[in-house]
């Protein structure tokens, strides 16, 4: 049965169930890697920092930064322990940890987040823009509404704030001042995809994978598609291509008409 969504709204309890797809994801993602190692794209070698979403840590995103030095990256966790959310010191802490980077490897970053983290990834590309090259967020509710998810009276009671306590919120829907990819999910069990899309620019973009948000970090879909973003040269940007070959069979088109999931 197929329903209209509410922009406003959580997703269905149907889809929060099936959560517990990340683990066949997770599966998944090791079966094919033999196949995902030939053919995603390899890099420059520039830096890459990757924030983990909500009550997660480093260990999150750690197969995704496997693959990513893999594909010849600086791959590197944000080092702050579990994900709390905007707590006393993080987001200084955050602005270091990219200072340190750039630093150190004498380039601009590339920054990743999930969730949570790809909210931070944003505002890190905004007020630090010559220090980021292109920001990559994984299935992050940077344009919902507070309340559209399942995490808010958690996020709450770990983070000290109220959800709809963020400045600028009108800001945050904006598209970053860098490249910035939104990778999402329509059948999301933890936060509404509505609130997970960029608007479009000539330096933005949505690319749409069928996966659980909890999987988002390990689907090998969503590893393909960040390798190709980050694969890019400096400076050269285009939008994903989701029609050529194989693709097309993966990536459905993010502009289609319609706003309809399975609930």
């Amino acid at each position: 049965m197929f329903s209209q969504l509410d922009p406003s709204a959580p997703p269905s309890k149907y889809w929060l169930m099936l959560e517990s797809r990340a683990i066949g994801e997770f599966g998944l993602c090791c079966a094919v890697a033999p196949l995902l190692l030939q053919f995603a794209p390899s890099g420059d070698g520039h830096p890459v920092l990757v924030l983990p979403g909500f009550i997660a840590s480093d260990l999150s995103t750690k197969p995704l930064r496997m693959f990513l030095r893999n594909r010849g990256y600086q791959a590197h966790g944000w080092s702050l322990g579990t994900n709390l959310g905007p707590r006393e010191g993080v987001e200084d802490n955050m602005r270091k940890r990219l200072e340190s980077l750039a630093e150190r490897y004498g380039q601009k970053v590339s920054v990743i987040g999930w969730s949570l983290g790809g909210i931070f990834a944003r505002e890190l590309a905004r007020q630090a823009p010559e220090l980021v090259r292109s920001v990559i967020t994984l299935g992050s509710p940077f344009a919902g509404e507070p309340h559209a998810n399942h995490g808010w009276k958690c996020y709450e009671k770990l983070s000290g704030r109220k959800a709809d306590d963020w400045p600028n919120r009108d800001l945050m829907k904006q598209p970053p001042p860098v490249p910035a990819t939104a990778i999402y999910t329509r059948t999301d069990g933890v936060v509404n995809w509505q609130g997970c899309l960029e608007q479009m620019s000539a330096t933005s973009e949505n690319i749409e994978v069928e996966s659980s948000h909890c999987g988002l970090a390990h689907h090998p879909a969503v590893m393909f598609a960040i390798a190709d973003r980050l694969a890019q040269a400096e400076g050269q940007w285009r939008p994903f291509d989701h029609e050529s070959g194989l693709r097309r069979f993966v990536y459905r088109d993010p502009n289609r008409g319609d706003r309809f999931v399975n609930a």
